[in-house]
């Protein structure tokens, strides 16, 4: 805590007497300050109520971060569908509206950010060595089942250590595409369709009235778009761009990434 906040809370008393010559001597809820002073002044300073870490029983509270974000991912006929928005946020201060949510792990592996920023980063990026370490000693590409597995075990070791992250991990191989959730408990769920964050909730609602076998590539691309547009349109952490990413035989493909301010316009000209 600082001195100046110190000074002006309710719980400091300081008094400096001139008339009284300095005692050294101090009351059962007076601190010695272990100050030099003159003859003839008398200097006193104490805390009444000296401010804890903790809430009033003893016990420590850990730290609410507050973030938000949409993000989203679907199998379909053709691939993995993969959406997310660009908004960083520290509390209700909107950090960034250019984040880049979509970490691209190698060519046929991507993965997504929800939660801190950095815990999703770095456990991301570690995974992206990992999967080129298991290439170079097997002669092949690794499988998204191992490699949702290997970043799964990797977060486990460090489960009610403070992390924050819920990532999707998509990706395209021997057994066609693949899709599955992992987040910093070491959780691990194999899926058709997830949304993770904030808005998630508004995507899920968009996904699910539209989602269907039969789609083609341009109508799940719309699909996606129009999902995580919504969220943003809704969801007050949610928002910048909408980035889209397809994942095939071939690997991934960026599909765009447009403003939601100008989607908002286009959507409203087809009403």
């Amino acid at each position: 805590m600082a001195l100046l906040d110190v000074m002006r809370s309710d719980c400091a008393d300081f008094s400096f007497d001139y008339r009284r010559s300095f005692s050294g001597s101090r009351g059962p809820r007076q601190r010695d300050v272990g100050l030099d002073a003159a003859q003839g002044d008398d200097l006193r300073l104490f805390v009444n109520n000296p401010p804890r870490s903790a809430d009033e029983d003893g016990i420590e509270r850990k730290i609410e971060l507050l973030h938000g974000t949409t993000t989203l991912a679907f199998k379909f006929q053709h691939g993995v569908i993969v959406a997310v928005d660009s908004r960083a946020t520290a509390g209700s201060y909107i950090a960034s509206q250019t984040v880049k949510k979509v970490i691209e792990i190698n060519p046929y592996l991507l993965g997504t950010m929800a939660g801190g920023a950095a815990d999703c980063s770095f456990w991301e990026r570690l995974l992206a060595r990992q999967c080129r370490i298991y290439e170079l000693r097997n002669k092949e590409r690794i499988s998204v089942a191992a490699a949702s597995k290997l970043l799964a075990n990797m977060v486990y070791q460090y489960k009610g250590m403070g992390l924050s992250m819920g990532t999707m991990v998509c990706g395209w191989d021997k057994r066609g595409p693949g899709l599955y959730y992992v987040d910093s408990e070491g959780n691990r769920v194999c899926g058709d369709r997830f949304a993770v964050g904030s808005g998630s909730m508004y995507a899920y609602g968009v996904m699910d009235s539209g989602l269907r076998d039969d789609l083609t590539v341009q109508e799940a691309c719309e699909l996606g778009r129009r999902a995580i547009y919504q969220a943003t349109y809704r969801d007050a952490y949610s928002g910048g761009q909408v980035n889209l990413y397809h994942v095939h035989g071939e690997g991934w493909t960026q599909i765009s990434q447009e403003d939601v301010l100008m989607l908002h316009q286009k959507y409203r000209e087809q009403e």
